[in-house]
């Protein structure tokens, strides 16, 4: 038996006897060794693959680099997950052909206990990230890898997973661009304390299908095996090694019992999987993106940044979209740069030809949005970047580092007029760090007939509703999640954004803005509120009431009641951060108001002059696409109140930056991406009793009732929607 520990760092002894000398082809599928002699099944792709697998044509006269040797060494990328990235066809859900472009050649190597893979799969245990730093160290040191450094790149579990890897330090890592990531397990599998059943849930009940063994003689309705689709057909083919590596796939961990067990905050369980608390630990070139309204893995990522303190070259970008628009092209071509920059060490112009005579079909593989016949469309373009102009390294390092660490896409969707909804922001703002320097608390108050005052109400009252998780449709959007006709990552998807029925929320507004207002960063809600029930789920929904009488989803947020108590270490009045402890938990009393505070999920939204900012509150679902709370508490109905006026200021806040110069002219609508569009309908609010025992006086209107100043429908022609190319449904 050999114990090893969980230091970076491989012992001097007790390796396997090919751990340091074992070598990779240059192209080609495998078996890596890891030090405690796990096996990790990898596939090498080319940048010949860019035709070979992916299938893209090039353009005549612009050929890719030679695929690499020992001779000409050539730039290499490791995209590492649980996915099937070890498939010799191509990687599942990875973004390889990606890097093909750019000439570069990438290593994709599927996790212990996954796909062909040996070992027992578990989430994000050490193990996988000490193989993170094995697999950068054994491919770094084959004699075909330029420098013999490696970056890595990856989207979504991808990109998570380089910050594991990233954490470890391994000496020969030279940068990492983690797009589409998380900040901590607990936002996206329990937003507010809910358990997300619609995406975090399903996520994980999929890792841990596909980690059992893979048999392709098995049958179909054994719950003892499944596996990967790839690791069944390598099976059938005589893969011999992909076969005896299941042997421990049926001690993979147990992930829905352990999201069971661990339905509140216990710190040695929850932060060695949470990167909020150990990405000051990366110390390399470091470039990410993230959406404010990422479908699948939540708009939290934000967080990262003012913890990413082990390097000073280090690169964010922001914008509202979905969990592919950290592929668009404004993020597509600052990471060109970067990865050419920190990883080729050549100057980005060498290649910049290629890559945008490339990029259109690129543009129709991620995002489904086709040009005439079918075809690339000619418009995807990648913008012009002033990078790509420098002649030297040494030029474009400087101008690359002169940029600022903060970026903002703002209007994601609204960058090119013609084509409504294509991944093109209507105009971005960069900042040195991030909270934004100068953002403040800009505080909303409940008041009287749904308004929100700047200042809280003069006399006290309350509204109420009838708390229904049922009431509304659990999602806003049934079709493809991917890129297929119609998904949700085309154009304009065909989002179904339903109205509260009437009774079954309570929504607020301001008055029409008397300037653009700007707002990036969290924020939250603070609510006096009385339940009939112990336990109640709240979410909190923000949008635009725009002048044009339409209705921009923007951001939301949700809170377990029980779990209201605030971690006043962690908290900022515009960072509220839930305690979370099981110490902390209980019930709401049924006979006062007790206060709370829903944390908001950050945005990056610029209000325009003459809009209206909208808050609703109602029982969790119907405002996304993917997630969803189908275990929303209680299990029936309840009567929720909340309070306002001067001894109960209940109230919105959101972080506003300083007067800033904003377009004037509205984004369309439909048209951000990630953010769906709707007729406007007013709301008018029931009241409730201060005092258990009194009747109220309020009614409850039917949703579409007009009030005083309220904007009409809008009755101007809508964009006409982008069909997308038919694809398959995929989730990152």
């Amino acid at each position: 038996l050999t114990v090893l520990t969980n230091q970076p760092a491989p012992p001097a002894t007790g390796l396997p006897p090919d751990f340091n000398t074992q070598t990779l082809p240059t192209d080609g599928y495998g078996y890596m060794t890891m030090r405690d002699g796990t096996r990790l099944a990898y596939s090498v792709h080319p940048p010949s693959d860019i035709t070979n697998v992916a299938g893209i044509d090039l353009p005549p006269g612009l050929p890719l680099p030679p695929n690499p040797s020992a001779a000409v060494p050539g730039p290499v990328l490791v995209e590492y997950s649980g996915y099937g990235y070890a498939r010799p066809e191509g990687p599942v859900s990875g973004i390889a052909a990606l890097a093909n472009i750019m000439g570069y050649t990438v290593v994709d190597v599927n996790m212990r206990g996954t796909g062909c893979s040996s070992g027992a799969f578990d989430f994000f245990e050490p193990a996988q990230s000490l193989d993170g730093y094995d697999i950068v160290e054994t491919v770094a040191r084959q004699n075909w890898v330029k420098h013999n450094k490696v970056g890595m790149l990856g989207i979504s579990y991808g990109g998570i997973s380089q910050l594991f890897t990233g954490q470890m330090q391994p000496p020969s890592l030279a940068a990492i661009a983690p797009l589409s990531v998380i900040d901590q397990t607990q936002t996206t599998l329990y937003p507010g304390g809910v358990l997300n059943t619609g995406f975090a849930v399903a996520w994980a009940q999929e890792r841990q299908d596909q980690a059992l063994p893979a048999d392709p003689n098995a049958d179909p309705d054994d719950p003892r095996f499944d596996g990967q689709p790839y690791a069944r057909e390598r099976i059938a083919g005589g893969d011999t090694e992909c076969r005896d590596n299941q042997a421990l796939h049926p001690e993979a961990a147990d992930l829905i019992s352990k999201i069971r067990e661990n339905d509140h905050y216990v710190p040695e369980v929850a932060d060695p999987i949470s990167p909020l608390t150990f990405v000051d630990k990366i110390n390399v070139p470091t470039y990410m993106a993230c959406q404010f309204t990422d479908e699948q893995t939540g708009g939290h990522c934000p967080t990262l940044a003012k913890r990413m303190t082990g390097t000073d070259k280090k690169w964010f970008t922001y914008t509202n979209g979905t969990h592919v628009d950290s592929l668009s092209p404004e993020v597509f071509n600052r990471m060109y740069d970067f990865f050419e920059i920190y990883v080729n060490r050549e100057a980005p112009a060498g290649k910049s030809a290629l890559v945008r005579a490339t990029f259109p079909a690129v543009f129709q593989a991620i995002f489904g949005i086709s040009g005439p016949g079918g075809a690339p469309p000619p418009d995807a373009q990648l913008p012009p970047d002033p990078i790509q102009t420098q002649p030297t390294l040494g030029a474009a390092k400087t101008a690359f580092e002169a940029l600022k660490p903060i970026r903002v896409l703002f209007d994601n969707g609204a960058g090119k007029p013609e084509h409504p909804g294509w991944p093109y922001p209507g105009f971005e703002r960069s900042y040195d760090s991030f909270p934004i320097p100068g953002t403040s608390a800009r505080r909303w108050y409940l008041g009287a007939n749904g308004a929100l005052n700047t200042q809280p109400a003069a006399g006290a009252a309350a509204d109420g509703f009838k708390w229904d998780s049922h009431a509304r449709p659990f999602n806003n959007f049934t079709g493809d999640t991917g890129s297929g006709a119609d998904g949700l990552w085309t154009a304009t998807p065909p989002y179904q954004w339903s109205q509260d029925p009437a009774g079954t929320a309570v929504a607020y507004a301001t008055a029409p803005l008397a300037a653009d207002t700007t707002v990036v960063g969290s924020g939250g809600v603070d609510l006096w509120i009385r339940s009939s029930a112990p336990n109640v789920d709240l979410q909190a929904t923000i949008s635009e009431i725009r002048p044009d009488g339409m209705e921009t989803f923007v951001q939301g947020g949700w809170l377990r009641a029980k779990a209201r108590a605030l971690d006043p270490l962690k908290s900022t009045e515009l960072e509220p951060v839930l305690s979370l402890r099981e110490e902390d938990f209980a019930p709401m009393p049924s006979d006062r108001f007790e206060k709370v505070t829903i944390p908001l999920y950050y945005e990056g939204h610029a209000y325009r002059a003459g809009s209206r900012i909208r808050i609703r509150i109602s029982a969790p679902n119907g405002d996304q696409p993917i997630w969803g709370f189908a275990e929303a508490e209680p299990a029936g109905q309840a009567d929720v109140a909340i309070a306002y006026g001067p001894d109960k200021p209940s109230r919105l806040v959101l972080p506003v930056l300083p007067g800033d110069d904003v377009p004037d002219t509205l984004p369309p609508c439909p048209g951000l991406r990630g953010e769906p569009c709707r007729d406007y309908q007013a709301f008018e609010n029931a009241s409730a009793p201060l005092t258990l025992g009194d009747t109220g006086t309020g009614t409850v209107a039917q949703p579409g009732t007009a009030a005083p100043g309220t904007p009409k429908k809008c009755t101007a022609k809508k964009p006409r929607k982008t069909r997308g190319a038919k694809g398959k449904k995929r989730k990152k």
